[in-house]
């Protein structure tokens, strides 16, 4: 959760505090404060719906969590290769948590791939569940297993289950005039089943899940009805799983309000939507698909009921050009992409900076550069986001913490958007996009009011009296020029790349009128009004103070937050402080800076923050930083923190 409200200090991800509870039937039930599951498989085993559907549950039944799904680039690579293996992370518990855990407790490996591209994670005494049926001579060798793992003791330390997942599917679904291949599909509904069963996960939702997903193949939907509740009833009545376990819901995390389960561009989809009946403005989204960035294309194009017009260009130059003309027609406008596709839009960005229209340019960073790793987190497109554009073309920069903040982020988008007539860039990531945690659904009248006021009429007198329309006469306190929608009597006026004049907007060539452009826009920019930053230490006013501030930006919110928890646990003073508006920053950004003796910024870039803060502030930040494709680890985090502070 994005809360930072006191809670339980998170302990070592693989530690399972528990107490007895009593028996269920014959079955022991354990309670945990919290737990980490990893499903992984081929890419074609399902794994991603499995995930999804225990987070769905666990959401349901109450607990906080958060999720790490982690998928190959390619659409179908090579069955039972290590490149092909999909993942799925997900991390539950009875308290306020922040990542989706360092560590698995419990790995369900359906294959020998997916078993050897995991095991680096699993700490020793974790339980792993290892579907036997694929543990073939052949599979193993195309993996580099010389000899079983089931047999060579590779394993010991580990509490392992092996289980026929494949055999015991097909059997449960022999009724089903279904062939052997087209039984095995569901092998993974039977490991959800199970899971379900060893974690009181409810079901029912799962089960209409299932129905509806299915309703045009009701064999199809029965089976893997028939595969869920099979693997329910073998954890039941297997001996080898002795005990259940229970993770009680997260009763003193949230606040009253209705919650829901939501992934990080569900929220962007809904911040959008709701920012355009705020805003009292139809929505527009010119887009090109890209990895992690078209699941917001998917789900706006659901919402024609509330005014929102889709457009899947041909390129990515196309899809903000048609957003760009949407603004100047008085839509609130928006294209989405990931790195790549900033890149070829940046001219057009460059454009709306000097037409000053209101345009959200929504960047899903991934690994780069050029196509790099189309499905793995990275925070890189920073510096291509502040100067990406040819000439001074200043655009403000906005980054969400957590999935649920991506809400909140894309309403400050299109308030700055909207009040200053400029585009925005907004930086999410592909692990904020595909992660998902609690949400709490906004009352209505908890909305900011974005709406805005066209221009009407004349704004200016010229010296002979006759009352005209300059769309570069700005406002006073925001230096906003007037929007004005084509067709307006009275209001007709050019726009274009070519610098303007100062007010009339005439096409102009003078030096100083184009500086006096430059340094208006920039000043603009500069004048944004947001928060001031807020300082998370608990050392002010105490004989400890801390010296080390951690500042961090965007998705690396939740693994400082947790190191940071850690750090305070074990007595180690430490002060944090989270980035949302990152141009401008906030005004006291400097003031803050000065108050401690060292900096540490960790990114998951090569320290692109941090030559932003140098630069401007002369502070000595050290740079912590991770480019390998995955969120930091909260473990990893608190050391490098630690030794910060130590040296």
């Amino acid at each position: 959760m994005t809360s930072q409200v006191s809670s339980p200090t998170e302990q070592a991800d693989e530690a399972l505090v528990g107490e007895q509870r009593k028996p269920v039937g014959t079955k022991d039930v354990r309670r945990l404060d919290r737990v980490i599951i990893r499903f992984a498989g081929d890419s074609g085993d399902g794994m991603q719906l499995t995930g999804d559907r225990f987070t769905s549950e666990t959401a349901s039944f109450g607990n906080d969590l958060s999720t790490l799904p982690n998928f190959p680039a390619e659409i179908r690579a090579p069955a039972g290769t290590l490149p092909g293996v999909s993942s799925f992370q997900l991390h539950f518990a009875d308290h306020d948590i922040l990542t989706p855990g360092d560590a698995p407790n419990v790995l369900v490996a359906m294959n020998p791939a997916a078993l050897k591209a995991n095991m680096a994670d699993v700490p020793r005494g974790a339980e792993i569940i290892l579907n036997t049926d694929e543990f073939t001579k052949r599979a193993m060798q195309k993996v580099g297993y010389a000899t079983s793992p089931l047999e060579d003791g590779s394993l010991d330390g580990y509490s392992v289950h092996p289980v026929p997942l494949t055999t015991m599917t097909v059997e449960a679904l022999k009724e089903f005039d279904l062939s052997r291949k087209e039984a095995e599909r569901s092998k993974n509904m039977f490991a959800l089943g199970l899971l379900s069963w060893m974690y009181n996960r409810p079901t029912e939702g799962t089960e209409k899940f299932l129905a509806a997903k299915f309703a045009k193949k009701p064999q199809i939907a029965a089976a893997n009805l028939a595969a869920f509740r099979a693997g329910w009833n073998f954890g039941e009545t297997t001996e080898d799983f002795a005990v259940s376990y229970e993770v009680a819901p997260a009763a003193q995390t949230f606040p009253t309000g209705t919650y829901r389960n939501i992934s990080g561009n569900l929220a962007l989809s809904y911040g959008l939507v709701a920012a355009s009946r705020q805003a009292d403005l139809p929505l527009y989204l010119g887009s090109y698909p890209i990895t992690p960035a078209s699941d917001i294309l998917h789900e706006l194009s659901r919402h024609k009921n509330f005014g929102v017009r889709t457009f899947q260009a041909e390129d990515e130059i196309a899809g903000i050009g048609a957003a760009l003309g949407a603004a100047f027609g008085g839509s609130l406008a928006v294209t989405t992409t990931s790195g790549p596709g900033v890149a070829l839009k940046s001219e057009t960005i460059g454009l709306a900076v000097s037409l000053e229209l209101p345009l959200l340019v929504i960047d899903i960073q991934r690994g780069g550069p050029s196509t790099g790793l189309p499905t793995k987190t990275e925070q890189a497109d920073l510096l291509q986001a502040m100067y990406g554009r040819n000439g001074e073309a200043p655009v403000p920069i906005v980054a969400p913490m957590t999935p649920a903040d991506c809400f909140d982020a894309a309403m400050e988008a299109a308030r700055i958007a909207l009040a200053y007539r400029t585009p925005v860039l907004l930086l999410s990531d592909g692990y904020l996009a595909n992660g998902s945690e609690p949400w709490r659904v906004p009352e209505v009248d908890e909305l900011p009011d974005l709406r805005v006021q066209f221009a009407q009429g004349p704004n200016h007198t010229l010296d002979d009296g006759t009352e005209v329309f300059w769309p570069y006469k700005r406002d006073p306190q925001t230096l906003a020029r007037p929007w004005a929608v084509p067709g307006t009597p009275g209001l007709e006026h050019r726009i274009g790349g070519i610098e303007k004049q100062d007010g009339s907007g005439n096409i102009s060539y003078d030096p100083a009128n184009h500086e006096f452009m430059v340094r208006t826009r920039q000043a603009k920019i500069d004048g944004i009004d947001v928060p001031d930053l807020d300082v998370d230490d608990p050392t002010v006013g105490t004989d400890e103070a801390a010296d080390t501030l951690v500042l961090g930006w965007g998705s690396t919110y939740g693994p400082i937050t947790a190191a940071v928890r850690r750090l305070r646990a074990a007595g180690v003073p430490i002060a944090q402080a989270h980035l949302r508006h990152l141009n401008p920053f906030p005004h006291n950004l400097g003031e803050v800076l000065g108050r401690y003796d060292k900096v540490v910024i960790p990114e998951m870039n090569l320290g692109q923050l941090a030559t932003l803060i140098r630069a401007k502030y002369l502070v000595d930040a050290h740079s912590y930083n991770q480019v390998n494709g995955m969120p930091f680890k909260a473990e990893q985090l608190a050391t490098a923190l630690k030794e910060a502070i130590d040296g």
